[in-house]
């Protein structure tokens, strides 16, 4: 089917496609399958019923509508690299026409790599590199170490003594602080090689004792890298220039009202009931956000733009081992947006471990 690129404002392009029934309707099966692995049918297990059973157990419109998403996820791409657009980000698909027996068309609105005028991306990252308080040998004094133990022997005290006291649930603070006066340290239990033997399969106290120490260095030399990661995405973003696409704008402030959206439903809340208690609507905090989403947009163009010119780009079979992973782990992750989560990661990845090489 014929293909049509059309380009917009802001280094954004409109692409007109579709995909023939014929070639449509072989996406079928696949549909029937990802939809069984998510449908629990009286008689089967999850995953488990024949495809003809979950044929007549599917809605068409829905079954359509998955073979969609399918055909997209493989024609988007194939479309890219045919009409080499530089596409980045995460695109707005919608779907023009859809039916049983019928050609199934589609629009696409994509940001292609903008022209940006980039700093020295290698001497910014050699300098904060270079930096001395970024060369020091990390560390972890016995002081620390000595200080997670204690941590851990009161924290096993409070277990044993919670054990022993049931139904205090309906108390008050004060009247629980009460009951439950500060244990002295003289009655911690001893840090031996029994104690240790409660946090897994260690050998004996002193290689518990080593392993706080390794684990500790490795949070340390985290912390640090993301600190130097920090200072030269800073300095990156203050010496380039360039237009960014406003559909990066919008994707980029739309992952962080997820993320939001996600904090909020883990702490038992809803999102509408959070909204009235700040007196803000989500319109609102988008707008709050776009500057943070712009810097958010800009390096994301950054990371990409560096990653043509060095070549980082990741493999086809790394995006698809990692897609796999996901979409094996979380049945309901939509593919495509899977896919874009990884490509985004693995490119930022390989572009932080070339900057943190100069």
């Amino acid at each position: 089917m014929k293909t049509t690129i059309k380009k917009l404002d802001k280094s954004e392009v409109e692409i007109t496609s579709g995909v023939e029934w014929v070639d449509f309707s072989k996406y079928e099966e696949k549909a029937l399958e990802r939809i069984g692995e998510r449908t629990e049918l009286q008689g089967f297990r999850k995953g488990k019923a024949p495809v003809a059973i979950i044929k007549e157990n599917t809605n068409e419109m829905m079954l359509l509508e998955e073979m969609a998403e399918l055909a997209l996820q493989e024609n988007y791409i194939k479309i890219l690299q045919e009409e080499k657009i530089d596409a980045i980000g995460r695109p707005q698909i919608s779907i023009t026409k859809i039916g049983k027996g019928s050609d199934l068309e589609f629009k696409i609105i994509t940001a292609v790599l903008p022209e940006m005028k980039l700093g020295d991306y290698k001497k910014i990252a050699s300098t904060e590199n270079g930096k001395a308080e970024n060369k020091k040998e990390i560390e972890v004094d016995e002081k620390e170490v000595e200080k997670v133990i204690l941590d851990l022997r009161k924290m096993r005290a409070e277990q044993a003594r919670g054990a022993g006291h049931v139904g205090h649930e309906h108390m008050t603070e004060e009247e629980h602080k009460a009951a439950h006066p500060e244990i002295p340290e003289s009655e911690y239990p001893e840090f031996n090689d029994e104690f240790v033997k409660t946090f897994g399969d260690f050998k004996d106290a002193s290689a518990f004792k080593e392993k706080i120490r390794s684990n500790m260095k490795i949070e340390k030399e985290t912390v640090a890298k993301d600190k130097i990661r920090l200072a030269i995405v800073e300095e990156l973003v203050k010496q380039t220039e360039g237009v960014i696409p406003e559909i990066l704008v919008e994707s980029e402030t739309d992952k962080m009202l997820y993320r939001l959206e996600a904090d909020i439903t883990n702490a038992g809340l809803k999102m509408e009931d959070y909204l009235k208690q700040i007196n803000k609507t989500e319109a609102d905090l988008r707008n709050e956000w776009k500057t943070d989403a712009e810097k958010r947009a800009k390096l994301q163009i950054i990371i990409h733009t560096i990653s043509e010119k060095e070549k980082l780009a990741p493999t086809e079979e790394e995006i698809m081992n990692d897609v796999t992973k996901i979409t094996e782990m979380y049945k309901d992750a939509e593919p495509s947006r899977a896919r874009a989560y990884v490509e985004q990661m693995l490119e930022n990845e390989k572009v932080f471990a070339f900057l943190e090489q100069q």
